[in-house]
């Protein structure tokens, strides 16, 4: 457990760190396990995990496990629209830029959703539903979010998900989508070769911050995102990146 902040409230620091917690563990635990986790006394996580199902924030079911509860539906759904509210104008100016849809991603459990989008002046456009929730080892914007997970993670959500084929050029070996992983990471950016959409090519960067990992992107018709297409988009992407980045750090004024 990680020691409270200067000036921190102990209990409160502690609270944050038992729902994190749940939320790492699938979104369900035991006392004993959070205590585990946490290295917390069971006395005290027991008596946090009651104050925090009394507030709503967590739920005990009938197995008389925990669950993180439905109070933290609406804060995180708050949380996500001022997400997307924030990063609309790195979004605009990537457009303005590059002239292709950019988008903005956060992880959702097992999957990607989308929070935020700019679309392209072109006709021939891409575009996806704000709240649609994709696949994360077929998509630009999942993939990215791997890159950013420790390898027991990324393997136990094979395990759970398996890699099903979309297109015909969905990657569904776990070897090579762990390899596509480390050159993303050495490179800082990842690509999407029509394995969502067919006939879609997509450049996507990681962006890690306080609130969890986000992923920024560019997504357009193969046509136009062609190899000198990417070469020159892929650099603005990252760019882009570090400028959320310190928007959600704080760095810079929303």
């Amino acid at each position: 457990m990680s020691a409270p902040a200067a000036g921190g409230v102990q209990s409160l620091v502690r609270g944050f760190e038992l729902l994190e917690a749940i939320g790492e563990m699938g979104g369900e635990a035991g006392l004993s396990e959070l205590a585990g986790r946490t290295g917390l006394a069971p006395g005290t996580t027991h008596r946090i995990v009651r104050t925090l199902v009394d507030l709503g924030y967590l739920r005990q079911v009938p197995s008389r496990r925990y669950t993180l509860g439905a109070r933290l539906v609406r804060l995180g759904d708050t949380a996500s629209k001022l997400l997307g509210r924030w990063a609309t104008p790195v979004l605009t100016d990537l457009v303005d830029t590059v002239g292709e849809t950019a988008n903005l991603a956060l992880l959702d459990g097992d999957r990607a959703v989308y929070v935020a989008q700019v679309p392209s002046p072109h006709s021939v456009r891409m575009f996806t539903e704000i709240g649609r929730r994709v696949p994360l080892h077929c998509t630009g914007v999942g993939k990215a979010l791997l890159s950013l997970l420790p390898g027991a993670e990324v393997d136990a959500l094979i395990a759970r998900t398996g890699l099903p084929a979309v297109t015909p050029t969905t990657i569904t070996d776990p070897g090579a989508l762990r390899s596509e992983l480390a050159l993303a990471r050495e490179r800082g950016w990842i690509r999407d070769e029509g394995e969502q959409e067919a006939g879609v090519r997509c450049v996507a960067v990681a962006v890690p911050g306080p609130t969890g990992p986000v992923a920024v992107s560019v997504s357009g018709p193969q046509g136009r995102v062609d190899e000198a297409a990417m070469a020159r988009i892929a650099p603005l992407v990252v760019a882009a990146a570090r400028t959320l980045e310190e928007l959600l750090a704080g760095k810079v004024g929303a």
